[in-house]
């Protein structure tokens, strides 16, 4: 099946994926073509390739300012959060039975959890503000002897919320727990160092910064106790076995080359556009609610409730703009966004949630675009509503 036309279409879901970087693709065609070599084997073509995987794992390790054999590579971001929460929990001490995250995880991480959980583990799920950051005051108190682990996310995906990881990271060290923190979102998005978050573990995702679907990396510091999810031969230094994807981590690696590259710009440009799209929503829709903190938030998330329609049905009029609403939809049955009812957002607010998330390529044109056409439905479905009212709605957490 030949992919429908995209020219006419504002991306404002950069947060759900990011488009190929055509400079990843470049470096990724050789790795597809000519240069196919497992880099396990011992020839020409096989230690190209080897070379090649060398190279993007220094890449990699530059962006996050990690050395290259603290670079482990995965198959993106769920199994990166795997790898730390459950590699973590096999070696811990018997007298260690209990984790610390936060109320708002990506499901990558809140699984595994579960997992643990249904086998024992004790888990402290620590609660937001109204902000969407995490209660540091809450998070402090939930340490203590018994905890291996405290896995918060660096940057929440609907929010854009940012978390403090780098306060929290010294106490608990001091308990003697590990620190992971999923930085799928904040990658490509905003200046990340491991030894300023002071993380044992960091999680990345390929396709959230620029590059390929189907790789990531779990940064693992040095000494840090580590037991394999997936057995096999001895690749990725025992910890992901398995013939490693060449050109998926080359692509990964130019993404993060690019990522240095152009941070700053990109973080100061997107922000502006993004302000602008927020300044130009709230002046034409009354009512209009805003769930992205004005500060301590990734620089291209918007998170906004359209009073009185559901965020699905106001996407649903506007094709020509791909975003998200972060609710579910079983059996008409609408579910709220479970992130907005950890902040306390009431659950007809939460419907009316949608996430614009913008990216290196958004434009000026594209925000004026968005907001002429998200306003239009807006009018034309509040002026269409049966009653004040939102019908078959259902609390509960989407997945």
């Amino acid at each position: 099946m030949r992919p429908e036309a995209t020219d006419e279409i504002v991306y404002l879901d950069h947060n759900a994926t990011t488009p190929v970087a055509p400079e990843v693709l470049e470096a990724m065609l050789p790795y597809l073509r000519t240069a196919y070599g497992n880099p396990s084997s011992d020839h020409l073509i096989g230690r190209a390739a080897r070379r090649a995987v060398d190279e993007a794992r220094e890449q990699v390790a530059a962006l996050i300012g990690a050395a290259p054999d603290e670079i482990v590579f995965t198959s993106g971001g769920t199994e990166s959060n795997n790898l730390a929460v459950r590699g973590v929990a096999a070696r811990a001490p018997s007298v260690r039975r209990r984790i610390v995250t936060s109320a708002v995880e990506h499901p990558a991480t809140t699984a595994p959890l579960a997992l643990l959980e249904a086998s024992g583990w004790s888990l402290t799920r620590v609660p937001v503000a109204v902000s969407g950051i995490l209660d540091l005051d809450a998070a402090l108190a939930a340490l203590g002897d018994d905890v291996a682990l405290v896995t918060v996310l660096l940057a929440q995906n609907e929010t854009g919320a940012l978390m403090p990881v780098a306060e929290l990271a010294p106490a608990a060290r001091e308990v003697g727990a590990l620190v992971h923190t999923d930085a799928a979102q904040a990658i490509g998005k905003i200046a990340v160092s491991v030894d300023d978050l002071g993380a044992d573990l960091l999680s990345i995702a390929g396709h959230k910064c620029y590059g390929p679907k189907g790789v990531g990396a779990l940064y693992v510091r040095r000494g840090t106790p580590l037991s394999p999810v997936v057995v096999g031969a001895g690749q990725e230094g025992g910890l992901r076995p398995g013939t490693e994807n060449v050109a998926g981590i080359v692509g990964l690696g130019a993404a993060a080359r690019l990522a240095m590259d152009h941070l700053a710009n990109d973080a100061t440009r997107i922000t502006q556009l993004r302000d602008e799209l927020w300044a130009a929503l709230s002046a034409k829709v009354d009512g209009l609610r805003r769930h992205t903190p004005d500060d301590a938030c990734l620089p291209n998330t918007l998170l906004v409730s359209f009073p009185g329609v559901l965020g699905a049905d106001l996407l649903a009029r506007v094709p020509q703009i791909a975003a998200s609403t972060g609710s579910a939809c079983h059996a008409g049955e609408h579910t709220p966004n479970a992130t907005l009812l950890a902040m306390g957002i009431d659950s007809q607010v939460a419907l009316g949630a949608v996430r614009l998330s913008l990216g290196r390529g958004t434009t000026a044109d594209e925000i004026a675009t968005a907001v002429e056409l998200l306003t239009r439905a807006h009018e034309a479905l509040v002026a269409t509503a049966p009653s004040p009212s939102i019908p078959n709605t259902k609390r509960g957490t989407p997945r």
